[in-house]
């Protein structure tokens, strides 16, 4: 097969290695990728959001599978015009991945799903969002209503701080994604997230991770996209995984069927977990980032078979096989990140590390000038390792986050600690 996988970041690193191992795989290309993914696979520049531009290349290239790793395509409608020109392509369509691209559309599909989440209102109007919050007081949640690269969540300690984000979103700190905004009562618990696998009728869960947001060891400071992930995530037990299956994903997919949306592709089902029930934060409708790096070095070469089955709409023959063991990456990010930080610092080291089914560095935000590796993004690096414990897989992984040498980069110490404790 000759695979194209849309997308630039750490996410689509580990796709194209996962992908490269399957021997149905001849020819792989990354559009536009990244000086990690042009080590494996081949890499084109043209825009990913713009559907008669990939369907062309796809048509030049005798494309015969087509994965399309971030949302903005999805939310651009360009899995639509894939289908349309009869290309096997892996991801929901325009309509579904309004799941992602509306936290009002999503609070709306669950509530019709009678499917367990927070409270909320929504709001077009500054003025009215703040006088909710003074109605219900804080801890309360903001949230831009549309895609804001992760970005786009405030979980507000205070009315105060409430009210700041408010004024942020509506006086455009995330573009138009801020344009409307949805706030929700606060939920407390565990985190964690479930990946599921549609076919538009079929569902099949294959993993789970536990992501750090937060930028602090601790989980303190601003939100991020993600300091870093570990899978399987101990408090997703098989118990609550099926709870969350039951109760919340099948709803759900059988309501979008329903409304002539049925879903296909991946979904990431993000859960609050209390006392044993699951509670659904928010869906996206892509592999989360840096959630992939760790399923992906679990799932290996057989990652391609599971999203080729979606595709066809075969998931009810499809299995996965799980090894007995766990995976982590630790997220190499640019100092001042998510704030401020420079691009084009050189990232040295990277040459002596070993690379194999154990121990991956996922470049995510990079660029190759002069023969040098530099970073050219927020979050650069993902330092990945398996092992048969979390712990066994904590210890390479940040044994080879300490040897790269990179003067300009942070990363957080604690990855995996509410596991380990």
């Amino acid at each position: 097969m000759n695979i194209l996988i849309l997308g630039s970041g750490g996410r689509e690193h580990a796709l194209a290695w996962a992908v490269k191992q399957n021997p149905k795989c001849d020819r792989l290309i990354v559009a536009p990728g990244n000086a990690g993914i042009a080590q494996i696979a081949e890499c084109a520049a043209f825009d990913i959001e713009n559907g008669s531009a990939v369907v062309q290349f796809a048509e030049e290239n005798a494309i015969d599978f087509i994965i399309i790793g971030p949302e903005a395509p999805l939310a651009a409608g360009v899995a639509d015009r894939l289908r349309e020109a009869g290309l096997l392509v892996f991801g929901p369509s325009e309509a579904a991945a309004k799941l992602e691209a509306s936290k009002r559309f999503t609070k709306e599909i669950c509530a019709a799903a009678q499917a367990p989440t927070a409270a909320y209102g929504h709001f077009t109007d500054a003025s009215a969002a703040k006088a909710h919050v003074r109605e219900h007081g804080a801890p309360i949640v903001v949230k831009a209503d549309g895609l804001a690269a992760g970005k786009g969540v405030i979980i507000a300690m205070s009315e105060d701080e409430a009210v700041a984000a408010i004024d942020d979103m509506f006086g455009g700190a995330f573009g138009g994604a801020g344009a409307e905004v949805v706030i929700e009562e606060f939920m407390d618990g565990e985190e964690a997230s479930l990946f599921v696998l549609v076919d538009g009728e079929d569902v099949l869960a294959i993993g789970s991770a536990q992501d750090h947001k937060r930028v602090g060891e601790g989980d303190t400071g601003p939100n991020t996209g993600g300091m870093g992930a570990y899978s399987p995530a101990p408090v997703l037990t098989a118990d609550i995984e099926a709870k969350a299956m039951e109760e919340i994903v099948k709803p759900t997919m059988r309501l979008m069927a329903e409304r002539g949306m049925p879903y296909q592709g991946v979904l990431y089902a993000g859960l609050m977990i209390k006392d044993g029930q699951p509670r659904l934060v928010e869906y996206n409708v892509r592999f989360g980032d840096p959630e992939c790096q760790v399923l992906m070095m679990r799932l290996g070469a057989q990652a391609l078979d599971l999203m080729q089955a979606a595709a066809e709409g075969s998931l009810a023959q499809a299995r996965v096989n799980w090894a007995d063991d766990h995976a982590m990456t630790v997220v190499l990010a640019a100092n001042g990140y998510p704030g401020a930080y420079q691009k084009g610092s050189e990232i040295k080291g990277l040459s002596a590390l070993a690379e194999d089914s154990m121990h991956m560095v996922f470049h995510a935000g990079t660029k190759l000038e002069n023969g040098q590796i530099c970073a050219a993004g927020g979050r650069v690096l993902n330092v990945t390792a398996r092992g048969e414990s979390l712990q066994t897989a904590r210890d390479r992984a940040y044994a080879m986050a300490d040897s790269i040498d990179w003067e300009d980069g942070f990363y957080r110490r604690d990855i995996g600690w509410r596991a380990l404790d």
